[in-house]
């Protein structure tokens, strides 16, 4: 798909500088800019290359003076990093903007789908589920039995839905991530065998979040698993049963989640930080990677290591941990010269 460099002008609101009539029809980097490419300059490191980039059209920053003459058509808008981004999100919608039924599917009878629907091939759409209006259903999806998804929602190839879930608004789910599956819970009998209980919770996924490929969030033993509004997960992240996640935080991946653990608002989690069961973590709390997070935390806290805990006194303490070795000698040397001086009584 083409777009000339006015329609790209009139999305953003900026000016331009050159041939208004010139097409692009793919995006790139500045330093790797090939004809018929759009880029954008922001960082001034990167000021160089708008000299020998073979890009066709350049965003720029309003204050932008070029130092010499350039071969290409500019953009000046206020901020170029910002209508990049937002060229990078239509690119994507119109790329993405998908309708129709493709075959084979199957989609139940008493399912209810909105308009401008997306089904594609090899997809199951289950009894009494519900779409909103621009819902696309990738290729090989699964959605369960009595499912509610809101609109404008994308489900890419390969996402398993089990029954009950509800999903709201603007939300986007990964391949290969797994959505309602039973929670972890086994009960030991007499004999020493695990039993599964039955876990006859749900999901319920609220508006604007996004969600990585290859997650699984468990349906709740009883009630619900809750992602809220604007939560964004990483690739590979486990979300156990009954856990509750606030809005706006942000997991990076192969993060773990231990059941009926709760995770307040705007936390901002590194990756591959494990958590135990049944513990609450504040609003605005930020755990650095690899943490271990053994018991509760409060609000604003920021906490590292394994187990965790303030981050101020992991500092010094790895101060501490990275010189153990010279103070180990210096702590032999002491011992020997006092040894010597018959200060202390040898063992």
């Amino acid at each position: 798909m083409k777009f000339t460099a006015q329609q790209i002008a009139d999305i953003l609101e900026g000016d331009i500088i050159g041939n208004s009539d010139v097409e692009v029809s793919k995006l790139s980097k500045i330093e790797e800019g090939e004809k018929g490419s759009l880029t954008f300059l922001s960082n001034p490191k990167y000021k160089s290359f708008l000299y020998t980039t073979n890009a066709s059209v350049v965003i720029v920053n309003n204050t932008f003076v070029p130092e010499k003459e350039v071969n290409l058509t500019l953009i000046k808008v206020e901020s170029a990093y910002e209508a990049f981004s937002k060229i990078l999100a239509f690119y994507n919608e119109v790329k993405n903007n998908k309708m129709g039924r493709e075959n084979p599917h199957f989609i139940s009878d008493s399912a209810k789908i909105g308009v401008n629907e997306y089904i594609g091939a090899f997809s199951y759409v289950g009894e009494n589920v519900v779409l909103g209006e621009n819902v696309k259903i990738y290729p090989n999806a699964y959605i369960g039995d009595n499912t509610i998804i809101g609109n404008n929602c994308v489900i890419f190839s390969g996402v398993k839905i089990y029954s009950e879930t509800v999903i709201g608004n603007n939300c986007k789910i990964h391949s290969g991530s797994i959505i309602g599956g039973d929670g972890f819970g086994f009960a030991p009998d007499k004999n020493g065998n695990y039993n599964a209980i039955p876990q006859i919770g749900n999901v319920i996924i609220k508006d604007n979040v996004d969600i990585g490929s290859a997650c699984t969030i468990d349906r709740a033993t009883m009630g619900s698993t809750i992602i809220h509004e604007g939560v964004k997960l990483d690739n590979q992240i486990q979300v156990a049963h009954n856990v509750e996640i606030g809005r706006n935080t942000v997991i990076a991946a192969q993060t773990g989640i231990a059941g009926s653990t709760k995770i307040g608002e705007n936390c901002m989690i590194g990756g591959q930080v494990g958590f135990v069961g049944h513990i609450t973590v504040g609003n605005n709390v930020k755990i650095l990677a690899q943490a271990g997070i053994s018991k509760s935390l409060k609000d604003n806290e920021m906490v590292n290591g394994s187990p965790a805990f303030k981050i101020q006194d992991f500092n010094k303490s790895s101060v501490y941990f990275r010189n153990l070795p010279k103070i180990a000698s210096k702590i032999n040397n002491i011992e020997k010269e006092l040894k010597t001086q018959k200060l202390i009584i040898n063992e």
